[in-house]
């Protein structure tokens, strides 16, 4: 009886103990270019005593999104707007620092279209609707005099793969999309050149802020972040490690891509890194740039950042 009633208080003690005090961590990152900068950790997990620690890629980003709010995450990747919507929601997450900064290429086939005021009376497929593409695209047409209700039409009907394929093909011709998928795209169709350079135009928007736009971030559970400093800090750095790896060994970490399945072919996305953005900024220092890019998103869709600029408590000092 006595031992029954042991047993009994064992089980209900362990069923109490919090998440945090659990002897794993489970690091989750998005498939596709998103988790192409933190692919050697998966080979090589962060080390922490007493701590087992793997990596995760999920398929998109709304399902990060909602295991974040399910309390599910402790340290995961989120495009910079959905972490400022889940924040201002009231849920204690922070951004750490900007994985990925803006790769976006407007290219076409059409001979003549020149520069960007020449799409004035043409389409532009683009992905990303209601993210980061759409916006800044947005703001740089409208700084060209350019309305999207009357002069340009934007056609968000095609995923990024899909956009790909048909430039490729030649069903359309001429498309906003990110890295790898612009490389994949002219390596496929020699015709197919850049219009301009989206991030060098985003630059020229600001006369004080002259960073690219953040496209990606590693964000941490405001409480475990607080009661974890050490893990959090190993996590941190051996992320930058990753990051640093990926872009000065292309092709040994392309093959790492395809190994662990994260949607991309390794010769793919071996021509992609050296184009690509990655980065490693630390939140303090990130925090001009991912406002420059709030405030877009602001101002043309106050509800995709919950109705305001993150507080100052968003962002995660060490």
């Amino acid at each position: 009886m006595k031992k029954t009633a042991l047993y009994l208080f064992l089980f209900v003690l362990g069923q109490a103990l919090p998440a945090q005090n659990a002897k794993t961590l489970v690091i989750y990152t998005i498939k596709g270019p998103s988790g192409a900068g933190m692919i050697r950790l998966f080979e090589t997990p962060p080390s922490v005593s007493g701590l087992k620690i793997s990596i995760e890629a999920l398929p998109q980003a709304d399902i990060m999104a909602s295991k974040i709010l399910a309390g599910e995450v402790q340290i995961g990747v989120l495009p910079v707007n959905i972490a400022a919507k889940i924040a201002a929601s009231g849920k204690r997450i922070q951004l750490a620092a900007v994985l990925g900064n803006g790769m976006l290429s407007l290219l076409t086939s059409d001979s003549s279209i020149r520069r960007i005021e020449d799409l004035k009376g043409k389409e532009v497929v683009c992905a990303g609707q209601g993210a980061t593409p759409e916006f800044v695209f947005r703001r740089i047409l409208k700084a060209k005099k350019l309305n999207t209700e009357t002069d340009v039409t934007l056609n968000f009907s095609l995923a990024y793969p899909e956009i790909a394929a048909s430039l490729i093909a030649g069903r359309i011709k001429t498309a906003l999309l990110p890295e790898p998928f612009a490389t994949m795209s002219r390596a496929g169709n020699k015709s197919l050149r850049n219009v301009a350079d989206i991030q060098k135009e985003w630059q020229a928007l600001s006369e004080t802020n002259k960073t690219n736009y953040p496209m990606t971030a590693l964000v941490v559970d405001a409480d475990y972040a607080a009661a974890n400093p050490a893990v959090t800090k190993a996590v941190m750095e051996s992320i930058r490690a990753s990051s640093e790896w990926t872009i000065a060994h292309p092709r040994e970490a392309a093959a790492l891509v395809e190994k662990y399945n994260l949607g991309l072919r390794a010769d793919v996305i071996e021509k992609a890194i050296p184009v690509s953005a990655y980065v490693f900024i630390p939140a303090v220092q990130a925090r001009p740039a991912v406002e420059g890019l709030l405030k877009v998103f602001l101002e043309v869709s106050p509800q995709s950042i919950g109705g305001k600029l993150p507080a100052e408590s968003f962002y995660y000092r060490q």
